[in-house]
């Protein structure tokens, strides 16, 4: 199965790498504007295969896109000093208007997984360029808070001395300083987190979760002022959405695409839980939220769809 991935810097190689690791696929296309650096990501990841998987990996243009499941759009412009965060939005809303078209038109049948940031905007903005060559919102899908949904569990899991993959909790909304923690939806091992904590002794209170929800929340602002980005966690998040799809697994996920209402909201992009398989998002499942967690995702829903109204001014 052929994968893939336009945008070849730090989050583009690293989710090769991990689609490499955990063998994922059978070949890698990578593409970027600089050819160089793509043939220098691919020849290096190629030399991890012989220590990993059995992929081959080659750079390449929109043409050798051709026969692509899946496509991984991780390309974008930085923002300069001085920019808004609008301009930044109208510059990368260009990029994707030339991006998206290119890879449509020789991987016509693709799911694209969109990890571009701010990542609800762009794959509101990618499913609009899509649209244009007839594919279905349904196939456009962004990271959304699949990363913050797994620190989320990583940390209370950490607190709670539990493996976090017995922990469910979603962090839904944007992917970003509006997300919403999901608290009172959390269960450990199929039982809601109080009666958990109850029986082994444990203690999560107003502190804890204010503590808790600040390491989520800031993860990104705190390893970006360490080492200048993220990308392990976002690259990993990434082969694992590829890996629901290639393989129809039917996973649900807090991934965003477009949506005719959330919250209130009509006609916005935002992360609630998704069931992914083949042919992208099957199904949307509304959260039973309590009033302050229902409250806080229409604000959340309510600024992207405000970035939105501001960006179509603009382009």
């Amino acid at each position: 199965m052929k994968i893939g991935i336009v945008g070849t810097g730090f989050v583009g190689a690293t989710a090769a790498y991990a689609l490499i690791m955990q063998g994922i696929g059978r070949q890698l296309v990578l593409v970027d504007k600089n050819m160089a650096r793509a043939e220098a990501e691919a020849e290096d990841l190629f030399h991890a295969v012989p220590f990993s998987n059995p992929l081959d990996v080659i750079a390449g243009d929109y043409l050798d896109l051709e026969g692509c499941r899946l496509v991984i759009i991780a390309a974008g412009v930085s923002q300069k000093p001085g920019e808004t965060r609008l301009d930044l939005l109208c510059r990368n809303a260009t990029v994707f208007r030339n991006v998206i078209p290119s890879v449509l038109d020789n991987a016509p049948d693709a799911v694209l997984v969109i990890a571009t940031n701010p990542v609800d905007i762009m794959t509101h903005m990618a499913a609009r360029f899509a649209s244009d060559r007839g594919v279905s919102s349904q196939r456009v899908i962004g990271s959304g808070t699949t990363l913050d949904t797994a620190r989320f569990r990583t940390l209370l899991g950490r607190h709670l001395g539990v493996d976090p993959t017995h922990i469910h909790g979603y962090v839904v909304g944007e992917h970003g300083d509006s997300e919403v923690l999901t608290w009172s939806l959390t269960t450990v091992g199929g039982m809601p987190i109080e009666d958990f904590c109850r029986l082994r002794g444990k203690n999560v209170d107003t502190e804890t979760k204010e503590h808790i929800d600040q390491k989520v929340r800031n993860a990104a602002y705190n390893i970006i002022r360490g080492k200048g980005a993220t990308y392990y966690g976002i690259g990993s998040a990434l082969a694992r959405i590829a890996e629901v799809i290639l393989y129809d697994q039917r996973a649900i996920l807090t991934v965003c695409t477009p949506l005719a209402e959330v919250a209130g909201v009509r006609d916005v992009t935002v992360s609630v839980p998704n069931l992914v398989g083949g042919n992208g998002v099957l199904a949307t499942f509304p959260l039973p939220l309590d009033e302050k967690e229902s409250s806080a995702l229409a604000t959340s829903a309510g600024l992207m769809r405000k970035t939105l109204d501001e960006l179509y001014q603009l382009t």
